[in-house]
């Protein structure tokens, strides 16, 4: 992900933080500083929420180990000012699996609200509940709370919070996939506008939380539905065969050029006509600020780039194309590139058998 930069690696897993949480690590820690006018109290506040973001990891890392239970691999994990977000290769195919993925997150708050909780009583620190506020109170006692609210906000039955899928993976074990998302996605929308209602009366972080949910909602369901709309159809009859490729030798300059004469983005990379990456255009602008334009297109190309088989269904592509983030996707026969499939074409591919079917 953009602006992010990597702290470490566990258990085989990358660990990002994204720039913007340096932000938010500076908020807490001048609260502080103003509610205790010391250099310490902005210290205590800026470990409370390092703390905090801690057991966030440990949270992903609970999807991230249960998902490898399953053979499915984690990409990385990205700390956000709003959370964090475990990027698994791709969703499990089985409700249940699903289901143990989803819980295992809140599952290590559990733990950690129950150790904490245990902590306090056999050191005998507890305050009482009404004088904790983000500020003040014992900060251990302040971190179980926070993991309580990160269980009961999780397990809201909602996209794209864990409860949303738990809610989906246990629909689906009695309906079809497709339908369970759609039931759960509906279920979402409803807890937003509910959200949205009680915002306007008494939180505007309540209707931050509404759109959050809204546009999760919205989202898996479309994805859902278009997985459903395209599949058992392969991949050869959507691939667009008209299309420009590098060479690996080739400049950064011939790739601005093929990118200000047309309208494709991103460049398959080949040599002898076997795939070698793909560049895109994101990776060209930034090489373009650090690199001479007569650098070669090798040096910053995508090797582990994302492409699909000419003879696999199209579903495995709108799954692909929606955990890349990107907007095209070269498709390779026997290792060789025989075409692409892009977000566009993708659309218009479905428009057209929508309309042929009305």
């Amino acid at each position: 992900m953009k602006w992010s930069i990597k702290i470490g690696k566990f258990l085989g897993i990358d660990v990002n933080m994204h720039l913007t949480f340096l932000l938010l690590i500076g908020w807490v820690a001048l609260v502080h500083w103003q509610r205790g006018q010391s250099v310490g109290a902005a210290l205590i506040g800026v470990l409370f929420i390092l703390a905090i973001f801690l057991c966030v990891v440990l949270h992903e890392f609970g999807h991230a180990l249960m998902a490898r239970r399953y053979g499915i691999a984690t990409r990385d994990i990205i700390l956000l000012p709003i959370g964090g977000v475990a990027r698994l290769e791709k969703i499990p195919s089985q409700p249940m699996q699903e289901l143990w993925v989803a819980l295992a997150g809140p599952a290590v708050n559990v733990f950690i609200a129950a150790a904490l909780f245990f902590w306090l009583q056999a050191t005998a620190s507890w305050e009482p509940l009404q004088r904790l506020t983000v500020t003040t109170g014992p900060l251990l006692e302040r971190l179980m709370a926070v993991n309580l609210f990160m269980i009961a906000f999780n397990m809201i039955p909602a996209f794209p919070m864990d409860g949303g899928r738990v809610f989906r993976a246990a629909l689906a074990t009695r309906l079809k996939y497709d339908r369970a998302t759609r039931i759960a996605a509906s279920v979402g929308r409803v807890i937003a506008v509910l959200f949205g209602l009680m915002g306007l009366f008494y939180s505007p972080f309540l209707l931050f939380i509404a759109v959050f949910v809204w546009l999760g909602a919205t989202q898996e369901a479309a994805f859902t539905q278009m997985k459903s709309a395209v599949g058992g159809i392969p991949v050869h009859q959507a691939m667009v065969n008209e299309f420009k490729t590098l060479d690996a030798d080739d400049s950064l300059q011939r790739a601005v050029e093929f990118t200000l004469t047309g309208t494709q983005k991103d460049f398959p990379v080949v040599s002898d006509g076997i795939l070698e990456g793909v560049l895109r255009q994101a990776d060209l602008v930034t090489a373009l600020s650090g690199k001479s334009s007569q650098a070669t297109v090798a040096s910053i190309i995508r090797k582990d780039a994302a492409s699909v088989e000419s003879t696999e269904m199209l579903d495995t592509v709108v799954t692909k194309l929606n955990e890349c983030r990107c907007d095209l996707l070269p498709v390779t026969r026997e290792g060789k590139l025989v075409g692409v499939v892009t977000t566009d074409n993708l659309g218009a591919f479905m428009r057209i058998r929508e309309a042929a079917a009305d």
